[in-house]
C-alpha cells in the first residue's frame, strides 16, 4: 500500500503516526512543545512608558544594540487608561523628553491622552526598538547573562534595565470584599468619568494627588464627598496661577525636586523615608479648595461594619460609593533575583544594582530624587544609567 493510501484511512494514519513517535523516542528523542525562541541583545529594557523611552534615547544615542519590552498595546497606553479630566501638574516645557520639546505652549498643562500620543510620537521619532503587547513574566540568571522570559519568547543580555514606576499592581484592603454589594467599589486606576458611579455619596479613601484630584470631579459632579486619610501637605500655590507658572515650575520642581531633594543631599535623605511611605504632597487641589468645593475630610477607611466603610474614629459612612486611592504594590513578584530587603523594597543605589552587575532601574518614586519619577526628572537618571551601562560594555 502506497504512502498517500494509507493516510487516507484514518486508522492507518493514527498507526503511522504512533509509530513515528515511538520511533523518535526509542532514538533518544521525545515530542515536546517547540522551546522558546531565544534572542540575544547586549541590553534589555523593560518597560515601555517615559523612563523606558528616555533609556532607550540614550542607548540608541550610545550605539547599542537593544529592545524595548512593553506589556501595553500602543506606547502611551498607561496614560491613556487614566481618568478622563486628568491633566499634568507640570506645565509642557517640563513635560518633554530628551531631544524632543512637548509640542504645546510652554505654560499650558498637557491632558493625559496628549501625553500619551506624545510619548508615541518620541517613539516614532527616534525610531526605538518598543515591543508592545510583551508582558514580561520572569527575570532570572541564566550563567553570565540576564533572561526574560515572555509567553514563548526568551530574551538575553548582558544588561538590563527594569524601567518601570514603583506603583504596578493596584492595592486594595482585604476588607473591602465586606462592603455591602449595592455599593459601587473600584480602585483610582479603574475611574474614568462621574457614569461609572451611583447617584449618592462618594468615599475616596486615600488622600492623596489621586483622592483629592477626583474628590473635586465627584464634588462638583453633584455628590456628597468624603476624603479619607491623613494628608500629605500641599504646595502653597496652584501651578496654573501666577505664582505656580513662576514660582513652582523653576523653584519647587526644578531646584527642590530635581537638585535639592536627591539621595546625595542630608535634606534629601532625610525626606525619602517620608515620600515613600506617605506620597508626595497635594501639586494641584489646595485643602482650601476642597472646602469650598464642600468635600469633607474624615480619618481612613480602617474596616466594615453592617456592609458600610468604618472610619479610624469610629463612624461608618452611608456611600453608594467607593474608590480606593489606596495606592500600589509595586508588582515586581517577576524578578527573581535576590534584589529585595526583609521589608520587600527594591536593594539599589541610585538605580543601580550593586548585588546584580548590569541590572539597573529607572522610573522608581525617589529613586535619585524627588523627580525620578516625574518626566522633567526621569531623562537624567536615564543618562546616568546608560552612562553606567556602557562603561560595562
Amino acid at each position: 500500500m502506497r504512502i498517500h493510501d494509507e493516510l487516507s484511512n484514518p486508522a492507518q494514519a493514527a498507526h503511522l503516526i504512533e509509530r513515528g513517535a515511538a520511533s523518535m523516542h526509542l532514538s533518544g528523542l521525545t515530542l515536546r512543545d517547540p522551546a522558546p525562541k531565544r534572542e540575544r541583545f547586549e541590553v534589555i529594557v523593560i518597560g515601555g512608558g517615559q523612563a523606558g523611552l528616555s533609556v532607550g534615547y540614550h542607548l540608541a544615542r550610545a550605539g547599542v544594540r537593544f529592545t524595548i519590552l512593553d506589556a501595553s498595546e500602543r506606547v502611551g497606553d498607561s496614560w491613556r487608561k487614566r481618568w478622563d479630566s486628568l491633566r499634568l501638574f507640570t506645565p509642557a516645557k517640563l513635560d518633554g523628553l530628551d531631544g524632543m520639546p512637548f509640542p504645546a505652549p510652554r505654560n499650558s498643562f498637557p491632558t493625559k491622552d496628549e501625553m500619551a500620543d506624545y510619548l508615541e510620537a518620541y517613539a516614532a521619532r527616534f525610531a526605538l526598538p518598543v515591543r508592545n503587547g510583551v508582558r514580561v513574566e520572569r527575570l532570572f540568571r541564566r550563567g553570565a547573562r540576564y533572561a526574560v522570559k515572555a509567553g514563548a519568547l526568551e530574551l538575553e543580555a548582558e544588561q538590563v534595565v527594569v524601567a518601570m514606576a514603583s506603583y504596578q499592581r493596584p492595592k486594595v484592603p482585604a476588607f473591602a470584599g465586606e462592603l455591602s454589594g449595592e455599593i459601587v467599589q473600584m480602585h483610582s486606576n479603574e475611574y474614568r468619568n462621574l457614569a461609572q458611579l451611583r447617584p449618592g455619596g462618594v468615599v475616596l479613601a486615600g488622600a492623596g494627588n489621586s483622592g483629592a484630584d477626583i474628590a473635586m470631579e465627584t464634588a462638583r459632579g453633584g455628590h456628597a464627598t468624603w476624603l479619607s486619610g491623613r494628608g500629605t501637605g500641599h504646595v502653597p500655590f496652584r501651578p496654573e496661577g501666577f505664582f505656580g507658572r513662576n514660582l513652582l515650575a523653576p523653584f519647587v520642581l526644578r531646584l527642590v525636586f530635581h537638585r535639592l531633594l536627591t539621595v546625595r543631599t542630608p535634606l534629601g535623605r532625610m525626606a525619602r523615608p517620608n515620600v515613600l511611605a506617605k506620597g508626595a504632597p497635594l501639586i494641584r487641589v489646595k485643602p482650601r479648595e476642597l472646602a469650598a468645593a464642600r468635600v469633607e475630610r474624615v480619618p481612613r477607611v480602617v474596616g466594615v461594619r453592617d456592609g458600610r466603610p468604618l472610619l479610624e474614629d469610629g463612624r461608618t459612612l452611608h456611600a453608594a460609593n467607593v474608590i480606593w486611592c489606596s495606592g500600589f504594590h509595586p508588582g515586581f513578584e517577576w524578578i527573581d533575583l535576590p534584589v529585595f530587603g526583609n521589608g520587600g523594597e527594591l536593594l539599589h543605589r541610585g538605580g543601580l544594582v550593586e548585588s546584580q552587575p548590569g541590572l539597573y532601574f529607572v522610573g522608581l518614586t525617589f529613586l535619585y530624587a524627588m523627580s525620578s519619577s516625574m518626566i522633567h526628572g526621569v531623562g537624567r537618571d536615564a543618562a546616568r544609567i546608560v552612562k553606567a551601562i556602557t562603561a560595562r560594555r
